[in-house]
């Protein structure tokens, strides 16, 4: 049977281009037409493979990063293992500082494709604003250490284009019917260059940020523990922007994980607890706005990050 799509010349031209589901199972009659957009189709099974390679590519064309040069950052994991797979396909050396509080699986994945990783400790397996501060500060002395290249996930515009692109997905994907877009913050931009993308087209479209409950300090709320891997640094992130944003959810950990465990059996899709805290707000803005309107979210990545956390082990907790 002849086929029409192109060879690759790089496991990196795959990245983007994601689906966008309509969910069918979570969705309640009465509430408006859900749509995830599902990034764990992305190399790594994770959005921030937009991202890493976005940062890569500028520092290369600007001259911040020589070929086969050094790369250093922080990563709860997903950033971490994009870039392992970007520098790979280039040639880059990376040294990733990460910490135990995030899955196992990701650890595992960025040392197969080669990156050198430094742990720092958890409080009991907590994401707070302390653990993500330490790490920002080994990766800084690394860079110091070996005049490496930071990317500096949380202070690096240049992914902005890569989200905006993603934004361009959608509006396409949805022929311009959207109403509404939720995404969960991290370091914000995707939420930001998804938003940017969409206002420029429609000024209407609400933009409803997520955070945890348990630290939901872009809602003015004091900073906490939690473990929803991937979102909510514990401080408020150099990229949030609020003038984009119309609202901001809030979501436990323990409803993230549930809805995430949900969403298998209900639309057979397998995702990270991140992609549970999306639906929580995003069921609740599509209640809100009727069965006429149409929301979008985010998958953020697979679920096989996160198996053996007491997300799916043994059926969760």
């Amino acid at each position: 049977m002849p086929h029409d799509e192109p060879i690759h010349a790089s496991i990196l031209e795959r990245i983007g281009a994601t689906a966008l589901i309509r969910l069918r199972g979570l969705v309640p009659g009465d509430g408006a037409r859900v749509l995830l957009k599902i990034e764990s189709e992305n190399p790594t099974g994770s959005m921030k493979d937009r991202a890493a390679l976005a940062m890569i590519e500028a520092a290369e064309a600007d001259g911040r990063l020589r070929h086969g040069g050094e790369v250093v950052e922080y990563s709860g994991g997903s950033t971490g293992v994009s870039l392992a797979l970007v520098c790979r396909a280039k040639g880059h050396p990376l040294h990733v500082v990460t910490s135990e509080a995030f899955s196992l699986e990701k650890r595992d994945h960025m040392r197969a494709l080669g990156a050198e990783l430094t742990l720092v400790d958890s409080v009991d397996g907590g994401i707070d604003e302390g653990l993500i501060r330490d790490m920002i500060e080994t990766a800084r002395q690394i860079r110091q250490r070996t005049a490496g290249f930071w990317t500096d996930q949380l202070n690096n515009a240049d992914q902005l284009i890569a989200y905006r692109a993603m934004g361009d997905e959608i509006w396409r994907q949805t022929e311009g019917k959207v109403d509404a877009f939720v995404q969960s913050v991290g370091t914000a931009a995707s939420l930001r260059g998804v938003a940017e993308s969409l206002r420029e087209r429609n000024p209407d479209i609400q933009i409803v940020a997520v955070e945890p409950s348990e630290s939901a300090v872009l809602s003015g709320r004091e900073t906490g523990a939690h473990k929803i891997e991937g979102i909510g640094a514990g401080f408020v992130v150099p990229l949030w922007a609020p003038g984009l944003v119309d609202d901001i959810a809030t979501v436990s950990t323990a409803e993230a994980k549930q809805m995430t465990r949900r969403l298998a059996p209900s639309d057979a899709l397998f995702a990270g607890t991140s992609t549970g805290g999306n639906l929580v707000a995003a069921l609740k803005v599509a209640r809100r706005l009727g069965p006429e309107a149409t929301v979008v979210t985010v998958m953020c990545d697979s679920g096989l990050k996160y198996l053996s956390t007491d997300l799916y082990k043994d059926g969760g907790p």
